[in-house]
């Protein structure tokens, strides 16, 4: 675990941010030379529905959730070109990281931010609105650009859903790893031990893996109360896997 001030973040800059040609204005903002930040890992992921789902889980039956999928997707940003829907997931590292990251992204809804942070990240985002079925509207839906690890505990649960520990240097990591020493194959939501007819290995003897992975599959595996969801533990395995069912 981080120890004192030095923590890490998960940043990912969304469709809508890599739509608008804004990557590059984002990344400044943290730069080391301004913030003492720096990359621990970085990856473009094409985001797949169990990963949508898990990281905004919190969110599960509000209105918003549905449009909120589509969007971390990239399916609103470019309905018509599935090759430009991806986000920029990236882990930062530093001194009060989580703390310096937020002040810079700025409130949540780009509303607020422009009146309460002008010139912050998300004061460039954008409020749009939810409609059902029938064309009423039910709600907004905020296109902020970009999302930023709330806290030390949300960092580690959102690190460990879109990073392998492998994904990061040995040096920079900051939580407990193990080495797997079992075969863990993945269908339909379902972890198996033992390889099924459309299953697929994503965990094999002698890989590294997060210790806490390691102890929600054992018991998943034998049918048992896990600590974790399997979405949990098997998401990052499934990123920018080829299949559009996923």
């Amino acid at each position: 675990m981080a120890t004192g001030n030095l923590e890490q973040s998960l940043v990912l800059i969304k469709p809508d941010a890599l739509k608008n040609s804004l990557t590059g204005y984002i990344l400044s903002q943290f730069s080391e030379f301004h913030t003492g930040l720096r990359f621990a890992a970085l990856k473009v992921v094409s985001v797949n529905l169990v990963l949508a789902e898990e990281h905004y889980a919190e969110h599960k039956g509000k209105f918003f959730y549905p449009p909120l999928l589509d969007y971390i997707r990239g399916y609103l940003h470019y309905p018509d070109d599935p090759r430009k829907r991806r986000v920029i997931a990236i882990v930062y590292q530093g001194p009060g990281a989580i703390k310096k990251i937020r002040d810079i992204c700025g409130p949540t809804n780009p509303h607020d931010a422009r009146v309460q942070r002008p010139g912050c990240i998300r004061a460039l985002g954008t409020v749009v609105p939810v409609k059902d079925e029938e064309g009423k509207i039910i709600g907004d839906r905020v296109d902020n650009l970009i999302h930023a690890s709330a806290n030390p505990g949300d960092a580690e649960r959102e690190i460990k859903l879109w990073f392998k520990p492998t994904d990061i240097p040995a040096i920079m990591r900051q939580y407990p790893t193990e080495i797997n020493e079992e075969h863990y194959y993945y269908k339909d939501n379902i972890v198996y031990a033992e390889h099924r007819p459309g299953s697929f290995c994503f965990i094999s003897p002698g890989d590294l893996v997060w210790k806490t992975d390691l102890e929600a599959l054992r018991p998943a595996v034998a049918g048992k109360e896990a600590p974790l969801t399997v979405s949990a533990v098997v998401a990052k395995y499934l990123i920018n896997k080829e299949s559009e069912s996923l």
